[in-house]
């Protein structure tokens, strides 16, 4: 018994007796595909590589790599902020910038971690010492006037 809401297939879709084999008929398959498929044989010999029509125009760009590295810059900004730290006290901006650095180097995973936490250390002892001579060039000024 046939359900009424199914509608039996129009001419389009219904296989015309007579007509040659359809792609896979050696499996079995007497339905039309839905949409055109294209359908290759393969042989016996997994080795065999059947080439289509299309082949890519160029290689794919290679992912760009993320090499550049910030942890040995917070270092060297690290150093020369404690070594001006030492004598003046004007190397704050560049032991901020130390510190800022080495956080940012040891939020990334790519970062030598070792690095990164000596630059953060020595970032932040050149920021007291300049901060200390600041403070005491401050207290200087105040008891000269």
């Amino acid at each position: 018994m046939t359900d009424p809401r199914i509608e039996n297939p129009t001419p389009e879709v219904a296989r015309p007796g007579g007509s040659t084999a359809l792609p896979g008929a050696a499996k079995g398959y007497d339905r039309l595909p839905t949409a055109p498929v294209p359908v290759e044989r393969t042989t016996e010999n997994s080795d065999a590589v059947v080439r289509g029509a299309w082949e890519p125009a160029e290689p794919p760009e290679p992912e760009p790599v993320d090499d550049a590295r910030l942890a040995p810059w917070a270092l060297f900004a690290a150093i020369v902020a404690l070594a001006t730290s030492m004598f003046v006290g004007w190397g704050v901006p560049v032991a901020i910038v130390a510190v800022i650095a080495a956080i940012m180097s040891l939020r990334r995973p790519i970062e030598n971690r070792g690095v990164a936490m000596w630059a953060l250390v020595l970032g932040l002892c050149a920021t007291l010492f300049s901060t200390g001579w600041l403070i005491w060039a401050a207290m200087q000024f105040e008891s000269m006037g």
